[in-house]
């Protein structure tokens, strides 16, 4: 049950009449307005913008918003579940409902259980989500954390809200970087084989190779040790690739991730065909390829930029600033073009909603890469990318050093291994993706209000708590959701009740508009309120002893408050679940 899409189609229905009678143009868009919770509560339980937000069409007919937004709540006073509706300010309808509709939120809660709130997005879709694709030369780091987290708990929400989901992981293993890999692999072979060696500058200097030249050891025993480069470098490169994978595979399960795809962007050009070349050959035929110069750069050096003639994709056709090449100087295909390609493949398997995840660095290929899918698609695909910020890793307020096994840098397992899975992935979305993150080790395992993830815990563990209390003070009570959804729930009329059954009714809203703007920190944000509401109003009972979910002298008020509390643990476990967080049922 979503009360706010509920009224939103009320008051589109209302505005249907006024269209009728000739006072509102007939293709007026009735998407345009929104039913929100009021900023202050004490205006009531749902603020409407409507006659603010179609006050131009309605100026031939309304002498100003006020009067729309009045003729509005007239119609709403008769709604049998209005209790009152009223004009505010320039022209906000702010509306009251009546107790029933609270018992109805309650009984939607416990009835649907894990599914409330799901399926909020509308038609689904088939939504492709990329993720992490860190380059496999190497263990992952915090940073690839924060990005792997962000993509996974989205994946999960998307799925939440109805959507048709694929979660896939891009393996950059056909550039520069893993012939680097496997020429320190390579050393590391020759370490196994009982030689001293030094690591250069530019090679890969990290112990997580080391397993990779006892296998290769193991394999060809000195076999590879007399041969040029030219003759080791492709088994090599396959085992290293194979060895830093099946390291980054097992990463991602600490942290509780999985993806459905694995894409190699050597397969692009391997097995008989250049996917590169196809998609090229696509472009080109739209008119979008031409031979050209790119004109210098202003200010800082672009490693794009040659001052020579060659193949350029007509981007700026699409919103980038400038047009892009294709190919190097030295005849091989750029990034750039690989991407294309990909991107193509992508939409060639049915997807029209994409969404990539990458790090904050990678901001300036976010225009050309949308400019690649509008032309690719004939603008019936859409490219979504989110930027992740980096994660700077503190300890009591103090940087923390790099890591031994990593080389240059601390690894997502060490952290994961540290504080757990639970305080790791909640952390790295209670911020904003694009904004900085700053997580400290000490912080995220303290059992104290200041430490966002236990208090979100607690809050389901508590609720648990007085369920069982319940139980111990009323033997023999049926506590299963369907017997609670029976409770008499109009006896639920304090203040801080209300107030939790107000936050627990924002939670399909909640999931749409998280859904639909892909930022699943929403979700986090709002387990946070949600617990520190329960926390309050628990407080309150210490000193208030009527105000306590459990009271041995009121049976039927006190049911009526282990609905309640029933109603807002399922919502906490259904948004921890969404984050890939668990709900404890009492905290150690």
């Amino acid at each position: 049950m979503n009360i706010y899409a509920d009224f939103q189609a009320r008051i589109a229905a209302l505005l249907k009449t006024v269209i009728a009678s000739g006072r509102l143009p007939a293709d007026l868009d009735l998407a345009r307005f929104v039913v929100e919770p009021p900023r202050d509560p004490a205006h009531g339980d749902l603020s409407v913008n409507a006659a603010m937000v179609y006050a131009k069409e309605a100026k031939a007919h309304f002498a100003n918003p006020r009067q729309l937004a009045s003729e509005l709540a007239l119609a709403l006073a008769e709604d049998p579940e209005v209790d009152q509706a009223e004009v505010a300010g320039p022209g906000f309808l702010n509306i009251r409902l009546k107790p029933a509709v609270f018992a109805r939120i309650l009984q939607s809660v416990l009835r649907e259980g894990a599914r409330f709130g799901g399926g909020a997005a509308g038609a689904a879709e088939k939504i492709n989500v990329e993720y992490v694709s860190a380059n496999p030369t190497g263990p992952m780091h915090v940073g690839h954390g924060r990005g792997a987290v962000f993509g996974d708990c989205l994946a999960n929400l998307l799925a939440f809200a109805g959507h048709e989901v694929t979660r896939e992981y891009y393996i950059n293993d056909a550039g520069a970087q893993v012939d680097v890999l496997a020429r320190s692999a390579y050393l590391r072979y020759r370490e196994a084989l009982g030689e001293k060696i030094e690591i250069p500058e530019g090679l890969y200097p990290g112990d997580y190779l080391k397993p990779v030249g006892a296998a290769l050891a193991q394999k060809h025993g000195r076999a590879l040790l007399d041969q040029p480069e030219s003759a080791w470098l492709s088994d090599v490169r396959e085992a290293a690739i194979a060895g830093m994978m099946e390291m980054i595979r097992a990463d991602l399960a600490a942290l509780a991730i999985t993806h459905e795809v694995f894409f190699s962007e050597r397969t692009l050009t391997q097995g008989g065909s250049d996917q590169i070349a196809a998609a090229i050959d696509q472009l080109r035929a739209a008119g979008l390829v031409y031979i050209g110069r790119l004109p210098a750069p202003k200010g800082q050096p672009s490693e794009d930029w040659e001052d020579r003639e060659q193949e350029l994709f007509k981007s700026t056709a699409f919103g980038d600033d400038v047009d892009r090449p294709l190919k190097k100087s030295d005849g091989s295909y750029t990034y750039f073009a690989a991407d294309i390609a990909y991107h193509k493949i992508k939409i060639d398997r049915g997807f029209r909603n994409l969404i990539d995840v990458w790090g904050a660095d990678h901001g300036g290929y976010v225009k050309r890469m949308q400019a690649a899918v509008a032309a690719l698609s004939g603008g019936k695909a859409a490219l979504d990318v989110k930027l992740c910020q980096l994660v700077k890793l503190m300890r009591n307020g103090e940087p923390v050093k790099m890591s031994k096994r990593a080389g240059d840098f601390v690894t997502l397992r060490e952290v994961v291994d540290e504080v757990g899975v639970d305080a790791a992935r909640f952390m790295m979305l209670f911020r904003k993706n694009d904004a900085p993150l700053e997580f400290d080790l000490a912080k995220v395992i303290e059992q104290s209000k200041d430490n966002p993830v236990f208090y979100v815990q607690y809050a389901h563990a508590r609720g648990k708590s007085a369920l069982r209390q319940g139980q111990a003070a009323f033997p023999g009570l049926d506590l299963s959701p369907a017997a609670l959804a029976k409770a008499d729930l109009g006896l639920l009329r304090d203040a801080g009740e209300l107030g939790l059954i107000r936050l627990i009714a924002q939670y399909p809203r909640l999931v749409d508009a998280a859904a639909n703007s892909h930022e699943p920190h929403r979700i986090a944000f709002y387990l946070h309120d949600l617990a520190s509401e329960l926390h309050a109003h628990w407080t309150r009972g210490k000193d208030q002893p009527q105000l306590r979910f459990v009271n041995e002298e009121h049976r039927d008020l006190s049911i009526a408050r282990l609905a309640l509390i029933s109603a807002l643990t399922v919502v906490l476990a259904s948004g921890l679940a969404i984050l890939g967080v668990s709900a404890p049922d009492e905290m150690r």
